[in-house]
């Protein structure tokens, strides 16, 4: 018999709480009455709202223990990400360091420390880079990682899915696919100078499916699953419920730039050749590629409604945007 979590007397420690997804997480939960103590790399966060703790480097020999002092639930941001054309000379052993090692070390240290549940959060790349268009990835498909990183997730989930059978821990596993927001970075973001710049786009006809997700409706959901008595053990794919092809998203993003998207429509076959010839062909399969996620799992296990609908999120993105640009 599950039980749901008692948090009225422990705290909630987030790792990598200085990060695009754990800095606003820990203040929407401080803002929701918990007691949080954000795990930080180096300098403690200068936030007078969030207790931090400095635990250096994450591999598998970080101590946690005081870090883990009265924490009842672990919620495990931190991790070596994703990058596009991974440098290292041995990208997969450096993300299992970080990403698998890391990660169980965390946990078993966590269970020594009486936590009652730990939410890790995982990576779509679990389940592999992409969709036949119309064929959404589900929590029942057998993973099928293809990058480094996207191995080292599921390698961390399969250790941590054991360490959860050997102790009673309850394991909560999230796998999102790209996550938008205030201060979003990267591939996101330079999209979003093109339309605010004004530049013309051959991306017009391209006619794929994608899934995202807003950084609110993920905080929602990361906050449902620290009580709900239903969430624990369990893997849920996160998205906001509404895919979108590209040209659909880069037309609702300049929208809520106040722009319009200059959009060219080269077929998709000139596109890939052009992306070969200047080395970007990762991009542009992201670009033309579909990657649907079904994630009805969470909305009826948990009764989850993403509480912000895409337009809004990406309004807020925008204006998070413009201010930055005005600094």
């Amino acid at each position: 018999m599950q039980h749901s979590v008692n948090l009225s007397s422990g705290i909630l420690l987030v790792t990598g709480a200085q990060g695009f997804v754990g800095l606003p997480l820990s203040k929407a939960l401080v803002n929701l009455g918990y007691q949080v103590r954000g795990a930080v790399r180096d300098e403690p966060l200068i936030n007078k709202t969030l207790n931090t703790i400095s635990i250096g480097d994450i591999n598998g020999d970080t101590a946690w223990v005081e870090a883990l002092v009265d924490v009842s639930v672990v919620i495990h941001l931190a991790a070596r990400v994703h990058v596009m054309n991974e440098k290292a000379d041995d990208a997969l052993s450096a993300y299992r360091k970080v990403n698998v090692l890391g990660t169980l070390n965390l946990a078993k240290q966590a269970v020594l420390a009486g936590v009652k549940r730990f939410i890790f959060i995982s990576s779509i790349k679990v389940n592999g880079e992409a969709t036949a268009l119309g064929h959404a990835y589900n929590e029942e498909q057998s993973p099928a990682p293809v990058d480094a990183y996207g191995l080292s997730k599921y390698e961390a989930e399969l250790a941590l899915q054991q360490l959860a059978q050997e102790t009673g821990l309850e394991l909560v596993i999230i796998r999102p696919v790209l996550i938008y927001g205030p201060g979003v970075k990267a591939n996101f973001k330079a999209m979003m100078r093109c339309l605010d710049l004004g530049l013309p786009l051959p991306l017009g006809a391209i006619h794929n499916q994608r899934s995202l997700l807003a950084l609110d409706n993920l905080i929602d959901l990361i906050q449902l699953c620290i009580v709900h008595p239903a969430a624990a053990n369990q893997t849920f794919l996160a998205s906001d419920g509404m895919d979108l092809s590209t040209p659909e998203l880069l037309t609702a993003m300049a929208a809520a730039l106040g722009k319009s998207a200059r959009l060219i429509k080269l077929p998709e076959s000139l596109l890939m050749m052009g992306a070969k010839l200047v080395g970007k062909q990762a991009m542009a399969q992201r670009l033309c590629g579909s990657l649907q996620v079904d994630s009805s799992k969470a909305r009826e296990l948990l009764a989850w409604q993403p509480p912000v609908s895409v337009q809004v999120a990406l309004h807020k993105v925008a204006d998070a945007y413009r201010e930055a640009k005005a600094c």
